[in-house]
């Protein structure tokens, strides 16, 4: 086991806290968190640009796929962040360090925000914590982000956190509600050795 993979089993719930946000562990056994997973994956918005690869449609199945996060996190194969406001707590969103591998240094990241937590830059201060955790904390070459083709807003976001295009991946990613057909991806990456965009605000 590498030294990175090491640190990591020790520390497989970290949180993360900074601009004006606290990134948490996500917690199956909460009711809370449970209600609020489900409710970003049922958004129509989150449906139209993702699709899971095990649906979530009810209580159980939003806490089942809780399940599978933490036990990625007990593997050292990915972790997950209950994004909330560091002062009310309240719970905007989602995002997660994913398909970790300690071998080459590289990870994928992605990101989701509640409805009515949009408009605030969430999903980019969320992100500048997540990368500043994979480069810092577990040592990371590269973090790789991919979003559907069309979808602009998680461009602009990536683009604002240093994560520069890199391509269309065809067919790389499911359609929208399917598990049948596949749509392009824009892929953005960034290296731990990339210059640090502007500071979020």
């Amino acid at each position: 086991m590498s030294d990175v993979h090491e640190q990591f089993a020790v520390h497989p719930f970290p949180e993360l806290a900074g601009l004006g946000l606290l990134l948490r562990p996500w917690d199956p056994e909460s009711d809370a968190d449970v209600s609020a997973y489900l409710r970003g994956l049922a958004d129509p918005e989150f449906q139209r640009w993702n699709t899971p690869l095990t649906f979530v449609r009810d209580i159980d199945t939003a806490r089942a796929a809780l399940g599978r996060r933490v036990a990625a996190a007990t593997s050292g194969t990915g972790v997950s962040f209950c994004v909330t406001d560091a002062e009310s707590g309240e719970t905007l969103g989602h995002i997660g360090v994913n398909e970790i591998d300690h071998v080459m240094g590289c990870a994928r990241v992605g990101y989701w925000v509640l409805p009515d937590a949009r408009g605030r830059g969430v999903a980019t201060r969320a992100l500048t914590l997540a990368a500043r955790y994979g480069f810092v904390d577990l040592a990371l070459h590269r973090l790789d982000l991919g979003h559907a083709v069309g979808h602009e807003v998680s461009c602009r976001v990536a683009e604002r956190c240093g994560f520069r295009y890199e391509g269309t991946l065809r067919g790389a990613m499911f359609e929208a509600g399917r598990h049948d057909a596949f749509r392009d991806v824009h892929l953005h990456g960034r290296l731990a050795t990339d210059p640090d965009p502007a500071p979020a605000r």
